[in-house]
Formats: C-alpha cells, structure tokens, sequence
C-alpha cells in the first residue's frame, strides 16, 4: 500500500509548493529586490484571478476531454510550471518587473491549476480501486505529501538563502515527481463529455463550493500577511522560516491523524472539530506585540495541525460525493481549483491595499494605527472568516457511507 501512494504524495508536494508558498514569497521578493509597491501587487494577483473566472473552468473541461493522453498532458503542465518558477526567482526581469511578475504567474498559475485539475479527479477512480475508505486513505497521504511540499517550500530559500537556488531545487523535484506517477495516469477508452451545467446543477455541489471558498479565505488572508506581521508586529526578523516550519510541520504531522478520526468517526464531526481549534488558537495573534515569538510559536503549532483537518477532509468529501453521483471529476474540480484560487486572489487585492493606505511600510514597525490594523487583518479577519464556514459545514448534510 505504501509502495502504491507514495507516487502521490511525491506529486501532490511538488503542486503543493508552487501554490501557497509562491504567495507568501513572491510578492514580498518583489517588494524587497525590485521596490514594486503592495498595492501594484495586490492589484496584479487579484487581475490574474479575473483569468481564472473563465480558466479554471476550461482547464477542467481540457482534462475531462484529454482523458486518454493525460500523461502527456501532465508531462507538459509539469515542464512549464519548472519554468515558470526558474523564470519567477531565478532570471532577472528582462521587462518591467511588475510585468515581469505578472507573465510568470500567469505560466506558473496555470499549470498549477492544470496539474491540481487532472490530479485530484484522477484520484477519485484511485480511492475506488482501494475499496473502503479509499477516499479517505488517499486523501491522508495525499495530502500529508502536499503538506510536507508546503513545508519544504516554506523554508527552503531561507535555508539555501537564495530563492534561485529553490527555483532550480524546485525543478529537479518537478522531474522526480513525474517520473514516479508516470504509471499512474489510468486514461478512459472514451472519455466523458464535460457538462459544466449539469455539474451545478447538484446543490451539494453548489454547497461544497462554496463552502471551499469560505474555508480557504482565512488561510488566504493570513498568508498573505504572515511575513509582515513577523517582521513588523513580532519584530522578528529571521523568524520567519522557523516559524513557517512549525506551521506546516505541525499540519502535516496531523494529517494521517485526521484521516483515520474521520475514518471511525466521521468526516463531518471531524472536520468541525478542526475548524474549531482553528478559531480558539489563532484568535490569540491579536494579542501578540514584538518579542513574543514563543506564543507565536504556539498559535503556529495549534493552527498549523487545524489546517492538516481542511486539507485533508474538505477534498475528500468533496471526491466522495463526485464518485458516488458520477459527475464529471475534472471539470468539478476545476471549479474546486477556481474556488480556493479565487479566496487567495480576494485576500491579495484586498488586505494589501489596506495596509498601504494605513501608512503601513514593510520591514518597518510602525505607525501604530498601521500596526494595529496588521493584527486586525492578520488574526481577527480570519476568524471571523473561519466561524462563518463552520457555520455553513453545520448547515450542510454530509453522508458518512
């Protein structure tokens, strides 16, 4: 069993590190090297998420009809997200850097959404074939692959203390990864037609959706802000690895845990359980001034092994309940792709702004007022955020069988 998932978590890493880290990173990169202003960026990443209103949803459609040469398909996605992420920290921009950003981004996003598409609904006739459970037990080694990719991308370029140095690491994971899952692509004789209608038509899709993109909002907002609110309201520079590891660490620690407590007492419960942890550890950010790095420490460790419970359980009930109604995998998780992107996009283009209209300059620790609303923004906002997705999982009937 080992020997047959492990393919997947490798790949799942390797997608893992092209998404989050690349926006807790790359705009800070930018700001520090290139002097872009946080509200240009912000601006950029929100426009990059009009793209994917109509991308993500075709990107599902082109992996639902690509069904049959999805290894290839895979095979091309995976070379261009290398060379997105070479050409994003590791080649000085050749135009205007905030132009520069923006077409990198572009390649890198979607392939990251391509790979995360074909990746997931592939997964859903894996989980069939390991019978009981089997979304579940994909869905924690998975997922704990994905953590462990965040995990190292989080860290590796302030251990290497290059971020080139990580893009060309990145690259020579991205072939070890499509080496060991290039037997893993089954392909269809005859491919379904995509129905992106018939797909929105079941509510409970329409329900996971959203619920999708409520969830993902806290964590959204937070990346965004997490290196700032270090180096500006803990005043802690060089933190900001050490701290980033616990947090990821700890989540993927907690990921198998949570699959098997889901596996013997429900998603559902489980789920709720982990969002709540959520709230009544990160709640305490607020609280937190400069120096206090061991009470930060904690909160990452609580919420760092709360967010192993998301990443884990939200795909894999939302898998389930496309294997047991037969809608069309791909472009259902297209639109999952979209969802999560979308909070991220929402998070950039509007917390940045604010920020800098309080006067907030990074690498700074004041004015007070500008400092105040960075804890505001960091820890208040996301918790409110996560108490209303409880609340929409509490309203949402979810089939254990």
């Amino acid at each position: 069993m080992t020997a047959r998932l492990l393919p997947w978590s490798l790949l799942a890493g390797l997608i893992a590190a092209a998404g989050l880290p690349i926006y807790i990173h790359a705009p800070k990169v930018y700001v520090d090297e290139y002097g872009l202003s946080l509200g240009a960026l912000g601006a950029v990443l929100a426009a990059l998420r009009l793209v994917d209103v109509v991308q993500d949803p075709a990107l599902g459609w082109l992996a639902e009809v690509t069904r049959r040469r999805r290894a290839g398909m895979v095979a091309g996605a995976v070379l261009l997200l290398a060379l997105a992420m070479v050409g994003l920290f590791a080649v000085t921009p050749p135009v205007a850097p905030l132009l520069w950003f923006a077409l990198m981004l572009v390649v890198l996003f979607s392939a990251f959404s391509f790979l995360t598409i074909a990746f997931y609904s592939e997964g859903v006739g894996k989980a069939a074939r390991l019978g009981p459970g089997g979304h579940l037990r994909l869905a924690g080694w998975r997922e704990a692959g994905a953590l462990a990719g965040v995990s190292l991308a989080a860290v590796a370029p302030v251990v290497l203390g290059s971020f080139a140095l990580f893009a060309w690491g990145f690259a020579g994971l991205a072939l070890v990864a499509w080496f060991a899952m290039r037997r893993e692509w089954a392909g269809l004789a005859e491919p379904p037609r995509p129905d992106l209608r018939a797909v929105l038509r079941d509510p409970m899709i329409r329900r996971l959706l959203l619920l999708a993109l409520v969830n993902a909002a806290p964590v959204a907002v937070t990346s965004t802000l997490f290196l700032f609110f270090v180096e500006s309201r803990l005043d802690a520079a060089g933190w900001e690895g050490p701290l980033l590891l616990l947090f990821f660490l700890a989540a993927a620690a907690s990921a198998p845990g949570w699959s098997r407590a889901a596996r013997t007492r429900g998603a559902k419960p489980v789920l709720l359980a982990g969002m709540a942890l959520a709230v009544a550890s990160f709640v305490f950010a607020f609280t937190l001034g400069p120096g206090e790095i061991v009470g930060f420490a904690l909160i990452c460790a609580a919420s760092g092994a709360a967010l192993g419970a998301d990443m884990v359980l939200l795909p894999a009930i939302f898998a389930r309940h496309l294997a047991r109604t037969g809608s069309g995998e791909a472009t259902a998780f297209g639109l999952w792709s979209f969802a999560s992107k979308l909070a991220l996009a929402l998070a950039a283009a509007s917390v940045l702004p604010l920020l800098q209209v309080a006067g907030f300059t990074p690498g700074s620790t004041g004015p007070e007022g500008a400092l105040l609303l960075l804890s505001v923004l960091y820890a208040l906002v996301p918790c409110a955020l996560k108490v209303f997705a409880i609340l929409l999982l509490l309203a949402t009937p979810i089939p254990e069988s």
